[in-house]
């Protein structure tokens, strides 16, 4: 795991000792994500590739980079983990290729060499980001994992083009455009981040999951591809059901998960996993102790609000494990320490509450650990949302009722406020009463006036119409919105897994740990987003996803062989923080200064009176408004500790180079 910069200069307006400092400059920004070395490489074409290294496999300087073949023609500057590496090898030292050492960078360099980038991406098995220039054809490469496991963002100006895997690094290169994009804070107002294509700035633009952009030198011309397409291989797998048994469906399952978690403890340094207590965190743990001949270690975050708290369980399924297990309370004291630092880390916009709890595991794991394995992907590749079991039983059920009865039910729900909803519910015996009980009927009303799209788009807002409270800006399209989508994948569940991992988990799910994970140097690994486990996954009926009731069927299966049922068999939480509450408590004088009406009238991103009116009904414990107010205070954190950033850091890294 590594951080990755790099410019062209098309004017050679500059000369290059001032590029040079300039792509320094920028890794040395994302420094956190590669401490242990760096590294910058530079030709008389302006084109500038440098690196920070967090050093996994091949400790050795073998392993450094930016890395050039022996001929000089292919040099790359790469973030991430090739697991499949040890296969590739062979094939190309019989293609006559020496190696240096036992990186996988120097496999992923003499594929690129070989095979040219699109080629190579496509025969690896891993998460990355890379940049690679080609000496004979005059381009630069920019390549992305499948699933959007590592960042990377860029621009390109008439004279400029500048790439890095966070967004701070490129406010440093003299041409950046840096104004906001108002269109990106509608979005970040709905979802909880900016979407990618899109940035928080105009003109700076995010690589999508498994897309390739070429860059030719020095006409600047820019061609756009993709190597893998996740929605054809969803109707692929459709169209071509595993025609097996269940026990057939579980066991190449197993297989499949068993292999991707033994490629993905490849390491050259100390190896744990995250550990929650949860399905998906405890087969991955459960793989690993079988797959090693020394105990795992696990790490866990509790809260002090039972409602929240998993760390008891989670030292259960550890101690029936036998792993070496670490967790940590999480006071309102703990958390206050780093929320102000969530907009550095989160160098955009990014309101995913559980992003303090994910902070604060890496952090506690860092101590002892440079690599965790986590449990991410389990929900969006095995169907463990309650909105998929929802679209497979409640809203499919009720999307059936006329659109009149359906509107009664609304009014209905929306007669009682979520509080007085929850005292009713509280006469309900506390195994059976679900949690937030009111507020989930008050998020499911407006969905039975809704059509499907728009019910899918409500599940995952924060703000339901950003034009509420944003100044000004317009929603763009994106898959959501595709009328197509529906003819091409007709099962509900199935549509709603696809849109999971084209949209969520890229956008919230794998940002939120990459970036909390990286502001630690820590490197994290997913097994069960290994791309042959979710082009399976789609060969599998959402009747076998979701069998007996419930979701998740086949890792519940595989898992009960290992736990005892009793342990994983409860209400999801994960890592969770009572931030709600904590907000009506240690956390509000913070979040008063935030939304003083002053400061939110300066920021003019959004509307003053409508922010300050849902901030008044949440503190009068009216209405849990943790989805619309947290949004709105990590624009505002961000907002002023980018300007800061940018200022100082430009003023006192490249006063010379520009």
């Amino acid at each position: 795991m590594c951080g990755i910069a790099g410019l062209i200069d098309f004017s050679s307006a500059r000369p290059p000792s001032a590029n040079r400092k300039i792509a320094v400059a920028m890794s040395d920004a994302i420094r956190h994500r590669g401490p242990d070395g760096s590294g910058v490489w530079g030709n008389a074409a302006g084109v500038w590739l440098s690196h920070r290294r967090l050093a996994i496999v091949d400790l050795s300087d073998a392993g450094a980079q930016p890395m050039a073949t022996p001929d000089g023609a292919t040099i790359i500057s790469y973030n991430g983990e090739i697991y499949n590496a040890a296969d590739l090898k062979p094939e190309l030292e019989a293609a006559g290729y020496a190696f240096r050492g036992h990186s996988d960078t120097e496999v992923l360099l003499y594929a690129c060499h070989l095979w040219g980038p699109a080629k190579a991406a496509q025969r690896v098995i891993g998460m990355f980001a890379f940049a690679c220039w080609d000496e004979r054809e005059h381009t630069l490469t920019l390549v992305r994992d499948r699933l959007g496991k590592k960042p990377l963002y860029w621009f390109k100006t008439a004279r400029s083009f500048a790439f890095a895997s966070e967004l701070r690094p490129l406010l440093l290169h003299p041409d950046c455009p840096a104004d906001i994009d108002r269109s990106s804070v509608c979005e970040y107002l709905r979802f909880a981040y900016v979407p990618a294509p899109n940035s928080i700035f105009e003109h700076v633009r995010k690589l999508e999951p498994a897309q390739i952009l070429t860059v030719r030198v020095p006409s600047g011309k820019l061609a756009l591809e993709t190597y893998w397409d996740l929605r054809a291989e969803a109707e692929r797998g459709i169209a071509d059901p595993f025609p097996g048994s269940l026990e057939d469906a579980v066991a190449e399952t197993e297989r499949l998960l068993l292999d991707a978690t033994r490629i993905r403890m490849i390491a050259d340094v100390p190896l744990g996993a995250f550990l929650s207590g949860g399905i998906d965190s405890s087969i991955v743990t459960a793989m690993m102790q079988e797959a090693s001949s020394n105990k795992t270690r696990t790490f866990s975050i509790g809260s002090p609000s039972a409602e929240y708290d998993e760390a008891a369980d989670a030292a259960k399924v550890a101690a029936h494990l036998g792993t070496e297990h670490t967790s940590f309370v999480v006071t309102p004291e703990d958390a206050f320490r780093v929320i102000p630092d969530m907009g550095h880390f989160f160098d955009e916009p990014f309101a995913d509450a559980s992003q303090v709890p994910t902070y604060l595991v890496s952090k506690l794991a860092r101590q002892e650990v440079t690599v965790a394995l986590t449990g991410d992907g389990g929900d969006e590749v095995f169907v463990g949302y309650n909105r998929h079991v929802a679209a497979n039983d409640l809203l499919a059920r009720l999307n059936r009722l006329p659109q009149l009865a359906r509107s009664a039910m609304a009014s209905a729900m929306m007669a009682l406020p979520p509080d007085k909803w929850q005292r009713l519910f509280n006469a309900v015996p506390s195994r059976l009463r679900p949690r937030s009980a009111g507020e989930k009927l008050h998020k499911l009303a407006p969905l039975l006036r809704l059509d499907e799209a728009a019910q899918y788009r409500s599940l995952i807002s924060q703000w339901p119409d950003p034009r509420q409270v944003a100044i000004s800006g317009t929603e763009r399209a994106t898959a959501i919105d595709d009328p197509g989508l529906a003819l091409d994948i007709p099962d509900p569940v199935a549509r709603m897994r696809y849109l999971d991992l084209a949209t969520y988990l890229p956008g919230d799910i794998l940002t939120k740990v990459d970036r909390a994970s990286m502001a630690v140097s820590l490197e994290t690994r997913a097994p069960l987003l290994d791309h042959r486990l979710v082009e399976w996954s789609f060969r599998l009926p959402s009747a076998v996803h979701l069998h007996d009731g419930k979701g998740k069927w086949l890792l519940r299966k595989i898992l009960e062989k290992r736990v005892p049922a009793a342990l994983i068999d409860r209400p999801k939480t994960g890592f969770g923080l009572p931030i709600g509450e904590w907000l009506r408590g240690p956390l509000r004088p913070w979040a008063e200064a935030l939304l003083d009406s002053n400061r939110l009238r300066d920021l003019d991103l959004v509307r003053e009176d409508t922010v300050r009116a849902v901030w008044k009904r949440h503190l009068s414990g009216e209405i849990n408004a943790q989805s619309l107010i947290w949004p709105v205070l990590m624009l505002v954190e961000w907002h002023a500790g980018m300007l800061d950033w940018r200022s100082n850091a430009r003023t006192n890294a490249l006063a010379r180079a520009c």
